[in-house]
């Protein structure tokens, strides 16, 4: 914006005071301004008011403008002048890098460098005075000197010495230890020996025990404890029977061993007049193996009557009944020590009858009478099984039963006697 005086009539006058500009006699010709405060007071605003707006306004403009050239000016001084510097510490940082380079090899050159040659001297390996000789000398010196030291101490006796007290504790211990363990020792091998003698005892208890088990395994394949049960019962019998009884298990017939017991009729009072072989088993069987053994038994016993003797009725082979013939000339029967012997005595005297009568030395014999006699007792028999079963579970009224058991065990006696008289009478007239 310039301003511009049209008619000089009166000399213009400024004054700045502090924060005020007084203006006297100032004509500005300017068509923007004119404009401007022509619209103003159009406007009906204060003319003064604008035009003192517009000096502030161009007032601050122009004071920005000569703020810029003033930054400018400095802008450029201030390049100038570090671009000066710049040049000057170039030259400057090149001299001192090489005088930097020249000290460093001289401090530190490989061949010439002061520290080299400090560090070759003191640090060498060639060198008489280098540190590590120096350090290696003094390290063996007081090692020496220690070593001389603690072998004073440990070999010194002398109560001065600290270790001389302790010295002798552990001697003392140490050999008490080693007392200790010396009789320790002995008493271990004294132990030790004992027990050998312990452990050979045993080892020939224990092979006595498996020979005796291996014996008794041998004689019990068959069941040798019940065959022995078997044995003493038929032997019972045939001594009141007045026949001869023998356990043949042990020893060999003609072609084999089967057949444990033997009895021969009336062979206490002479040469039998026939034999009756029992085959005495104590597990279960099937029974045409059954049949088989008993045949062969017969065969290899000379015998007429075959008996097959088991322990209880779970033992006999499956469709067999006790006390029941087959082919006329084997038998079934159930014996168990501990319930008596009844239906083995009924069965020996049945087989006797019946080898008898194949003998045809049993004339006068009622047969009707002693079948009767046998199936009579042996109906006993099984009610007198059936009582005892029912003891076996039965709580109450045990005395009532026993009372009937014994009364049928008296039954079966009877019986018993009567087919022993039948056949007594029925045997040959010798006497006469």
């Amino acid at each position: 914006m310039l301003m511009e005086a049209a008619t000089p009539l009166r000399p213009t006058r400024v004054h700045a005071l502090v924060g005020r500009l007084i203006v006297e006699n100032v004509v500005v010709d300017d068509p923007v301004a004119a404009e401007l405060v022509s619209r103003a007071i159009g406007a009906g605003e204060d003319p003064a008011r604008v035009v003192a707006d517009a000096i502030e306004i161009g007032a601050r403009v122009l004071d920005r403008e000569q703020a810029g050239s003033s930054v400018e000016v400095l802008r450029g001084n201030l390049e100038k002048a570090s671009r000066e510097v710049e040049q000057r510490l170039e030259t400057t940082s090149e001299q001192v890098v090489t005088e930097l380079r020249t000290r460093l090899e001289e401090a530190f050159g490989p061949d010439q460098g002061h520290v080299t040659r400090v560090l070759q001297r003191h640090f060498g390996a060639e060198s008489s005075s280098a540190v590590q000789h120096q350090v290696r000398t003094a390290v063996a010196e007081l090692l020496n000197e220690s070593r001389e030291r603690l072998y004073k101490q440990f070999s010194s006796a002398d109560e001065s010495n600290p270790l001389a007290s302790f010295q002798k504790l552990a001697v003392q211990a140490i050999r008490q230890s080693s007392d200790q363990q010396h009789a320790h020792l002995r008493e271990m091998n004294e132990r030790i020996g004992s027990l050998q003698l312990e452990i050979a005892k045993l080892q020939a208890e224990r092979e006595k025990a498996l020979e005796v088990a291996a014996e008794h395994e041998r004689s019990t394949a068959k069941g040798r404890p019940y065959e022995e049960a078997v044995f003493e019962a038929v032997d019972a019998i045939a001594g009141g029977a007045g026949d001869d009884c023998d356990a043949v298990g042990d020893m060999a017939g003609v072609g084999g061993r089967k057949g444990d017991v033997v009895v021969g009729i009336d062979g206490c009072a002479g040469s039998p007049r026939g034999r009756i072989v029992f085959e005495a088993k104590n597990s279960r069987v099937a029974k045409k193996v059954a049949l088989a053994e008993l045949d062969e038994a017969m065969t290899q016993r000379d015998a007429a009557f075959a008996v097959w003797v088991v322990p209880s009725e779970e033992q006999l082979p499956a469709r067999v009944q006790p006390l029941r013939e087959i082919n006329g000339d084997k038998l079934f029967v159930v014996y168990d020590p501990e319930q008596g012997r009844q239906a083995l005595q009924l069965a020996y005297l049945l087989a006797r009858a019946r080898v008898l009568m194949a003998r045809g030395e049993a004339e006068g014999l009622d047969t009707t009478a002693m079948r009767g006699e046998l199936e009579r007792a042996l109906g006993a028999l099984e009610e007198g099984r059936r009582i005892r079963q029912q003891l076996t579970i039965a709580t109450n009224g045990v005395s009532t039963a026993r009372e009937i058991l014994d009364s049928m065990e008296q039954r079966v006696k009877a019986h018993l006697e009567q087919v022993d008289a039948l056949l007594a009478g029925a045997g040959p007239e010798d006497d006469d």
